[in-house]
């Protein structure tokens, strides 16, 4: 098999890997922090709604007495909220793929499978913070939306068509 058309077939599973998880299912949770926006109750999800398809990562820090420095390290967890859900999702699809192939290329398809998750943390945005006045803890808001990452990959899977 030739990489290039290696690479439109990763790209493929990867649209097709991320239709499929911005079509799950909102699921309620609450971690019970009083006085809190919601988005800081309902957690990291996928979401299909008005706005799109978003994957949302929430994440927190607490006891650093550099607030800017905590509200950097809640940011990178939400964005490391988003990308867990984007490589869970794509250890799956190599494993498959890996199977599939019987073995053969699978150095191939993880490099290429590291490209797109890079890819896809490029467009992730924190939309929002919150402090807990109570204990100082900071939530930071992450969202990607699905629609700008698969404009994203088809660039990419383009650009390897023409190497």
């Amino acid at each position: 098999m030739k990489i290039s058309a290696f690479k439109v077939t990763v790209a493929v599973g990867i649209m097709a890997l991320l239709s499929a998880c911005s079509s799950q299912t909102s699921i309620d949770s609450d971690l019970g922090v009083s006085g809190a926006p919601d988005w800081v109750n309902i957690g990291t999800q996928a979401v299909e709604n008005d706005s799109g398809r978003l994957l949302h990562g929430v994440g927190m820090s607490n006891g650093i007495a550099d607030e800017s420095l905590q509200k950097s390290v809640a940011d990178n967890r939400a964005r490391a909220e988003i990308a867990r859900i984007l490589a869970t999702s794509v250890d799956a699809m190599q494993a498959d793929y890996t199977v599939a192939t019987n073995g053969e290329v699978s150095a191939n398809v993880e490099r290429e499978i590291k490209a797109k998750t890079k890819l896809a943390l490029n467009g992730v945005k924190i939309i929002g913070r919150w402090k807990n006045p109570d204990n100082g803890d900071i939530y930071a808001f992450a969202e990607l939306d699905l629609s700008d990452l698969e404009a994203a990959v088809k660039r990419a899977a383009a650009l390897a068509l023409k190497q």
